[in-house]
């Protein structure tokens, strides 16, 4: 018998619902962006974000349902997640699966927002060979997971302050790109010579799998500062490839570094940045010279959605893991807690 869970995801600034079936059926995939809203103040505004999950998450839900052609009757367990992210977008999350599963008399399921990330990876590729090693990058994380089976994690590395998704938004505002910058930036790289400037790469110390992006944040912003100075004219396209490829080059010889390290097969992708051309491509290349496979989820799965909830949530649900009413947002959640 087929197992349905409906996941419902509104850690930041997309307001989520999906239906999942068995752990990789994607019955529907309802994902409600606030990216116009926010563009205007150049990043999220948590108050704005928490308001507009209100607005729409009953909607978002039922739309998923319908789209998924199935009743509430139909739904053996809810699945929502409950950090880290905003507060008070997470709390809307929570509070509606609370009342769903108090409803249907279902299990309800926390999950990590990281750990859906991961998951990702699995609507596509159930049978991944453990252990197994994920980047996941996104604008508020920067890390290297050994996944070692089903809910079982070691944290290897981190970044210890911008993370790579933030340090993309940062400088696509600086050279007035927008928001969000991640894909903005991956765009005009296109057109530019990644070795027209020279950016650092932070690599820490001998061996470390941490990540650190403030350097190279400085070192662009005064990059652009000199030229103003100067009266230079800056080709943007130059800039943007060039600072693109001093993170990738750090976030993949990292990742190679930590798969010869634990000794996997396999290599995942996940997180918004997890889309972006070049660190795909890059880091397929060389894993390829190493012997590792690589997978990463489509586009519309790097980015927040509740399918990769309900498919986490899926597992967990085979495992009996299931989270009591007392259940609550957790903004700084840990992977693994």
């Amino acid at each position: 018998m087929s197992v349905v869970i409906l996941g419902i995801e509104t850690s930041c600034d997309e307001t989520s619902a999906a239906v999942v079936i068995d752990g990789v059926d994607v019955a529907s995939n309802i994902i409600a962006s606030q990216v116009d809203l926010h563009a205007k103040f150049g990043g999220v505004v948590p108050e704005v974000a928490s308001r507009k999950h209100l607005e729409l998450i009953d909607c978002v839900v039922l739309e998923a349902l319908e789209n998924a052609k199935i009743d509430f009757k139909d739904i053996n367990a809810v699945a929502v997640t409950h950090g880290p992210g905003l507060v008070g977008a997470l709390l809307v999350g929570v509070m509606a699966a609370k009342a769903l599963s108090y409803a249907l008399k279902v299990p309800l399921v926390a999950v990590n927002h990281l750990e859906a990330h991961i998951y990702a990876n699995f609507l596509e590729k159930p049978d991944v060979e453990f252990p197994t090693l994920c980047l996941v990058v996104s604008g508020g994380h920067t890390d290297l997971v050994l996944i070692k089976h089903h809910g079982s994690y070691e944290l290897l590395g981190s970044t210890l302050d911008d993370a790579a998704g933030e340090a993309f938004d940062k400088i696509a505002r600086a050279i007035g790109l927008g928001y969000p910058g991640g894909p903005l930036i991956d765009k005009l790289a296109q057109g530019g010579n990644a070795d027209a400037i020279d950016f650092p790469r932070v690599y820490l110390e001998d061996g470390s799998l941490d990540f650190s992006f403030s350097g190279l944040k400085t070192a662009v912003l005064n990059y652009l500062n000199s030229a103003k100075q100067k009266n230079v004219e800056i080709n943007t396209a130059n800039l943007a490839a060039a600072f693109q490829q001093a993170v990738v080059d750090v976030l993949v010889d990292k990742t190679i570094l930590a798969a010869e390290k634990y000794g996997v097969k396999v290599i995942m992708l996940a997180g918004g940045v997890a889309s972006n051309r070049c660190l795909r491509n890059q880091l397929k290349k060389a894993a390829d010279k190493c012997g590792f496979k690589v997978i990463y989820p489509q586009p519309i799965l790097c980015t927040d959605n509740a399918a990769m909830v309900a498919c986490c949530g899926y597992y967990k649900y085979l495992r009996g893991e299931f989270a009591d009413f007392k259940l609550n947002a957790v903004p700084g959640l840990a992977l693994g807690e």
